[in-house]
């Protein structure tokens, strides 16, 4: 398999180690920015390209867009036009997706949007808990997903790559991130509100925290995002008929209160390895899964669990939140 990874910043270069790890045998990669393409070149050793054109991805089996959120329309259209299977990673701006869904749907290409946390093992059991009905129904959740914009890439300044553009803000990038995973769990939020604001200094003029409740049929949910928190947190609380259901992502346990036999279940996750330099948290073992989900779809061999159209419609709920 031919691989092609648009985009070899953080994102990119995870994307090279997952296709290394399932067994790609031919792995390019392009960046406009030179120094990326060292590092690339230098870590894993790739071929990298300085240009690229749209013509180029005929010579490809499968494309992978791991450029910053504004850029991905270009790289998705060049795919589409190529008639090449292409993985997309999370976005964030609606426009233009729906006339390039429109043009995908028209020349059977697949475009896979990214749902990491779909992979995550925690939220694969917790959406099982869910479906299952095994408590009765959902009653409320209360979720938030904190974390601290500059410890993103500690190696760059906030303001030298994409989350310091509000278009593409780190907190507003977060809000459909993890969206993806919550409609896949409660389904589709028949109403939501939120609000946005700016409430601390993280090196870029960009709204830092997202607060939305979503009314689903018969219960509700909260959902906070922010990039203040010094500490990172993804905590969930999610209260059924029959059993009530913690989550901390920094402790690898799912536990559940049975209220029937009275007692506390706890299920726990298998640990994950994360790379050099990323939170112990963050395991490659969701990227590589995610990865291997849109390969087998490539190949004809199942379908990618979200769609381009999901992805729409996850990022319509984006500007409904953020509607006054």
């Amino acid at each position: 398999m031919k691989a092609l990874v648009i985009g070899l910043g953080s994102m990119g270069r995870r994307r090279v180690r997952c296709l290394r790890q399932l067994g790609a045998d031919s792995i390019e990669g392009f960046d406009a920015r030179a120094d990326r393409r060292a590092q690339a070149a230098q870590e894993y050793g790739i071929a990298v390209r300085e240009q690229l054109a749209g013509e180029d991805l005929r010579a490809f089996d499968v494309v992978v867009i791991s450029t910053p959120p504004d850029a991905h329309h270009t790289a998705i259209a060049w795919a589409i036009a190529a008639g090449k299977p292409c993985f997309v990673e999370a976005s964030v701006i609606r426009d233009p997706l729906p006339a390039l869904a429109e043009q995908a749907k028209a020349r059977g290409v697949l475009v896979a949007p990214s749902c990491t946390l779909r992979f995550h093992s925690a939220i694969r059991e917790i959406t099982q808990i869910v479906h299952s009905r095994r408590y009765g129904k959902v009653c409320n959740f209360s979720y938030h997903c904190g974390q601290y914009l500059p410890d993103w890439h500690p190696w760059e300044k906030v303001s030298d790559y994409y989350v310091s553009n509000p278009l593409t803000g780190g907190a507003r990038e977060i809000v459909p991130f993890e969206l993806t995973w919550m409609v896949d769990a409660f389904g589709w939020p028949q109403q939501v509100q939120g609000t946005k604001m700016r409430t601390a200094d993280v090196g870029a003029p960009i709204d830092d925290t997202y607060a939305a409740l979503l009314r689903f049929d018969g219960f509700v949910g909260t959902l906070v995002v922010d990039v203040v928190a010094r500490q990172a947190v993804r905590k969930l609380t999610l209260n059924f008929e029959r059993a009530s259901l913690s989550w901390d992502w920094d402790s690898g346990v799912v536990r559940v209160w049975e209220a029937e036999p009275g007692r506390l279940v706890e299920l726990h996750q298998p640990k994950t390895v994360a790379h050099a330099g990323y939170h112990q948290n963050i395991g490659e073992a969701m990227y590589v899964a995610e990865i291997a989900a849109f390969l087998a779809a490539a190949q004809g061999r199942g379908a990618f669990p979200h769609s381009l159209q999901d992805d729409i419609r996850v990022l319509s709920l984006l500007e409904q939140i953020e509607t006054p």
